[in-house]
């Protein structure tokens, strides 16, 4: 199935197992690099301005809530992550005392035994930029450096007794082919209010969370690509995009500008997304 639900302890248990928290520190390869990079700072990006990269963000398929009916065809690219070649959590008491921040920078390459100006040293830096960058108006923003501090700023937003589960994609298939996909059945909106986690470039795991109240629409999408292959995906609208960049490629490839229509876009499959485990949201 392609669409994957599941409570925070089921995800904490899927995690540990999948990712090796507390096996140690993965030196970041380039490839680990790059495709973290154009997988899921693509929708970091949608919250940020023009500070970062927007590399191969067509592949994120880009749209607005009037392409959600059936029938509509769009380009898109669905790939899955080797997750076992991705850096490890580490226990939240190790990730605490290794300090998270561009001052320390330098320090920071020399423990990880990474050279200056090498392909890691930019992409640690980018990482800890991008967390350092100031939230945009509305929006509430985290980097979780251990799984236990990605739940507890879940918990913070939802509250303390609310209910959560997360929602993961799984594509069919390992192809990174850019190509049409035809919506098959009628968009499913099944959250608004949500937090979304991206896996960032760094030696060990590090999430970027973000959440924006009353500013999001979640979509179960089920599509048919030219190559045969059925996905249900999640995708994500952004009810207000006043607050972007006009530089985004969104506005580049729909051709409107901020705040004059949402945006639209897939979610990967290495990210999480949580929402409310209310009946209304399964």
């Amino acid at each position: 199935m392609a669409l994957g639900f599941a409570n925070w302890f089921l995800v904490l248990y899927t995690l540990l197992s999948t990712c090796g928290l507390g096996n140690g520190v993965r030196e970041i390869s380039k490839q680990n690099s790059q495709e973290l990079t154009s997988q899921d700072q693509n929708h970091m990006h949608a919250q940020l301005s023009s500070h970062m990269d927007h590399m191969e963000a067509s592949k994120n398929g880009y749209f607005t809530m009037e392409d959600l009916y059936v029938g509509e065809r769009m380009p898109a690219g669905f790939h899955n992550i080797n997750f076992s070649s991705s850096p490890h959590f580490l226990p939240r008491e190790e990730a605490d005392s290794i300090p998270f921040s561009s001052t320390e920078l330098p320090n920071l390459l020399n423990f990880f035994s990474i050279s200056l100006g090498s392909t890691q040293a930019k992409a640690m830096a980018e990482t800890i930029n991008s967390c350092e960058l100031e939230p945009m108006k509305g929006e509430t923003k985290f980097c979780a450096t251990s799984l236990e501090s990605m739940l507890q700023f879940v918990r913070g937003i939802f509250g303390l007794e609310a209910p959560f589960k997360v929602i993961t994609n799984h594509y069919p298939g390992s192809s990174t082919l850019l190509q049409n996909y035809t919506i098959l059945e009628v968009p499913r909106e099944i959250a608004s209010d949500m937090v979304a986690c991206h896996p960032m470039p760094y030696p060990y795991a590090v999430f970027y969370c973000h959440t924006q109240r009353n500013g999001n629409k979640l979509f179960k999408i089920v599509l048919g690509g030219e190559d045969g292959n059925r996905v249900e995906a999640v995708a994500v609208c952004h009810m207000d995009t006043s607050g972007w960049s006009p530089d985004h490629i969104s506005f580049r490839l729909l051709g409107f500008k901020p705040g004059t229509s949402p945006v639209c876009h897939f979610f990967t499959a290495s990210a999480l997304i949580w929402v409310s485990s209310s009946p209304s949201s399964d």
